[in-house]
């Protein structure tokens, strides 16, 4: 371990974008004003997450395709997309996309595994070939493959199409997905909990997202979240070709209260004293350990993620904003994330 931690480098923020069913329009907006505010702010990233038949954000791709026109410099990402929803394919055509419409910005986020509530979803997912599908780590490397140039079919070439013998339609066919972004391959991120995930993805050259929930595999008791974690980022980067300078990103959920008004800072002690009996012990027949979000002022958080054992080792972050705040909570706590944290963890903005 580092004897000190390293200084931060990139410095962003990740957030779920919850709207009112009877106006998603208006939390749509929010998400995007906010997106523009970080970019404002000199943050390097902002993230949004995927949420199905639930009231978030259901198609990232849209969104951050919205965001990448009303910005020009912050990097965006999703954190994460599950693939058990996604064609492959289909999503390669649509990152590739917005990666073009953007500059290069995006950072997509990917993790594996049978969809939430499959039973319930499969009939409207795969009405067809739901007991063929395959969500296991192979659907990652399909996209990977996609994404970073490898053919699809044995298509290319020329066709010679038209109404007539005098003017031909020529259509240009492609064996590798289009429009293709080279650069694209390289910020390819994986959301992983376990060592397993963390492995597989330092294999395959991806970079790593790692969040405030982990897999607790080992037999320590209590299990020490940062610790684990911390496990998870040697895992990744001894099986990656980068080494040391593999890339992770760190996904706590951090609360700064500098500047929150009194019912601010009541509403996000509360917030957190509600999640905090899920942090004691592993939940569920996964064994999920939840680490304890981070409130109180940026010195404070400053001192505790300096003592954290996995952020030592790591010089990225997405910050979580929580789930069910006001917009203006979220102007707040982004505005002394830029302002108070990160300087005090040795970032400066962008820009």
């Amino acid at each position: 371990m580092p004897s000190t931690p390293r200084p931060l480098r990139k410095l962003g923020f990740l957030t779920i974008g919850l709207f009112d069913a009877a106006d998603p329009a208006r939390g749509h907006e929010s998400t995007l004003e906010i997106i523009e505010l970080g970019e404002r702010l000199g943050l390097d990233s902002a993230w949004v997450r995927h949420r199905h038949l639930q009231h978030g954000i259901s198609s990232p791709v849209a969104v951050l395709a919205a965001a990448s026109q009303r910005t020009r410099r912050i990097e965006l990402g999703t954190a994460v997309t599950p693939l058990g929803w996604e064609n492959p394919l289909r999503l390669a055509e649509d990152l590739a996309t917005v990666d073009v419409l953007s500059g290069g910005r995006l950072n997509p986020g990917v993790s594996v595994g049978p969809p939430l509530h499959y039973e319930h979803v499969k009939g409207a997912l795969y009405p067809d070939t739901a007991d063929a599908e395959d969500f296991s780590h192979e659907r990652v490397r399909r996209l990977l493959d996609l994404v970073r140039g490898k053919p699809a079919t044995g298509l290319g070439g020329v066709e010679g199409v038209g109404p007539t013998r005098r003017q031909p339609q020529m259509e240009y066919t492609s064996d590798i997905v289009q429009p293709h972004s080279p650069g694209l391959g390289r910020r390819l991120w994986y959301g992983g909990g376990s060592l397993r995930s963390a492995r597989w993805a330092g294999e395959h050259g991806m970079n790593f997202l790692t969040s405030s929930v982990v897999k607790a595999e080992g037999d320590e008791t209590p299990p020490d979240f940062a610790e684990i974690q911390l496990s998870h980022i040697r895992k990744f980067r001894a099986h990656h070709p980068d080494g040391e300078a593999a890339r992770v990103s760190q996904g706590l959920v951090v609360i700064p209260t500098d500047s929150a008004t009194p019912e601010q800072r009541a509403k996000y002690a509360d917030y957190a004293a509600q999640r905090l009996p899920r942090t004691a012990s592993p939940q569920g027949p996964a064994r999920l350990l939840f680490a304890p979000d981070l409130v109180g002022t940026s010195e404070e958080i400053a001192e505790r993620l300096h003592a954290h054992a996995a952020f030592r080792e790591i010089d990225e972050v997405a910050f979580a904003l929580p789930f069910t705040f006001a917009h203006e909570d979220y102007v707040q706590i982004l505005t002394d994330i830029a302002t108070k944290l990160g300087p005090a963890l040795g970032w400066r903005p962008a820009g």
